[in-house]
């Protein structure tokens, strides 16, 4: 059981936190929070993390009770406050997300069983000085509610999510959620980057590794790029000169235990054009975009990058244990279903 919810837990995580094809320039804040119905060994009953341009830095759950951090630049840049007012926040949501979960269940007439709430929220700030923010609520890997800064609105996933936007719709959820979105978060993102920015102006260029794999008359390219920092980058696969994006497959950008990523992009091919097709790479770290080409003789076997694909992917899951917690105060629907969210705390803004 732990280890199918192990799964659903990073398989959310990667859809919502990651980038196929490439990453907007700008800096970007995350929080995910995670509640389980039923907790086990090694998965909390609540957890949650917080990301600085996808790269974990503080995180929170129920069995340690705290917030903690999990870089040298936030251990160093904020005060012994900051901790205090977030563990206390971070308790709070705690009970927040267990609410969540009865009411989740009644609304879907459900009597038990292993459920899991799943929320992402955050923000992006461009290059060109603009903000960027949503929030997703998700129930059992189904989206459940979403919120777009830009439009101001919710969008109901179903029938029963549907409940929860009318009764937030004729509240103030919307201005609380359009305020921390477009006020709160990009004051702590833009503090945040202050306090990391030696960490975050590094640039460390991906190991690129070209496979193939022929099966059913068809040819898999896969590219795959690892180690790299910033999180912005470009994979294509191209036929001659031609990038063939709409025949592209792309994974997402996603967090190594080490403070870098890792991404891929496949395409597939006839055998007899296999020497068309290049991968083409660039990125902050590179002096100018790489092409790279299948070499069968020394080219990575598929399923050795497939099985360090999964064991990075294994590490993402370990480190899904924590998160930091802001000082908003959430709404909640008259029937129960409360929303766990909170703010950054500690040296006021």
């Amino acid at each position: 059981m732990a280890a199918a919810l192990g799964l659903g837990l990073l398989l959310g995580l990667l859809g919502l936190l990651g980038d196929p094809g490439g990453a907007t320039k700008g800096h970007s804040l995350r929080y995910l929070h995670v509640g389980v119905s039923e907790p086990s060994p090694g998965i909390p009953q609540f957890m949650s993390i917080g990301y600085l341009d996808g790269i974990p830095f503080t995180r929170y759950n129920s069995e340690r009770g705290r917030v903690e951090p999990l870089t040298g630049w936030i251990k160093d840049g904020v005060d012994q406050e900051y901790w205090d007012r977030n563990t206390q926040i971070g308790v709070h949501n705690q009970q927040l997300a267990a609410r969540s979960l009865d009411t989740l269940r009644d609304r879907y007439n459900q009597s038990g069983g292993l459920h899991t709430f799943l929320q992402v929220a955050g923000c992006d700030l461009l290059s060109d000085g603009s903000v960027h923010g949503s929030r997703r609520d998700g129930y059992d890997g189904r989206d459940f509610i979403y919120f777009d800064l830009e439009s101001k609105r919710f969008v109901a996933a179903d029938s029963a999510a549907e409940v929860t936007r009318r009764r937030w719709e004729h509240g103030n959820v919307a201005e609380d959620y359009t305020y921390y979105l477009g006020h709160v978060c990009p004051e702590w993102l833009q503090k945040y980057v202050r306090y990391g920015q030696k960490e975050l102006d590094r640039k460390e260029p991906p190991d690129v590794h070209v496979s193939g794999k022929e099966e059913y008359g068809m040819l898999t390219f896969s590219c795959h790029a690892y180690g790299f920092y910033p999180k912005t980058i470009a994979v294509n696969w191209m036929k001659g000169d031609e990038i063939r994006d709409q025949e592209t497959e792309w994974g997402g950008v996603v967090p190594n235990s080490d403070g870098t990523f890792h991404t891929w992009a496949r395409i597939e091919a006839r055998p007899e054009e296999r020497e068309q097709y290049r991968c083409r790479v660039e990125h902050p770290g590179m002096l100018e975009p790489g092409i790279f080409a299948w070499e069968p003789k020394s080219g990575v076997n598929l399923t050795v990058v497939v099985a360090l694909s999964v064991i990075a992917a294994i590490i993402i899951v370990a480190a899904l244990i924590g998160f930091i917690v802001w000082r908003h105060q959430s709404g909640k629907d008259s029937t129960g279903y409360s929303m766990a969210t909170g703010n950054d705390a500690g040296t006021k803004t």
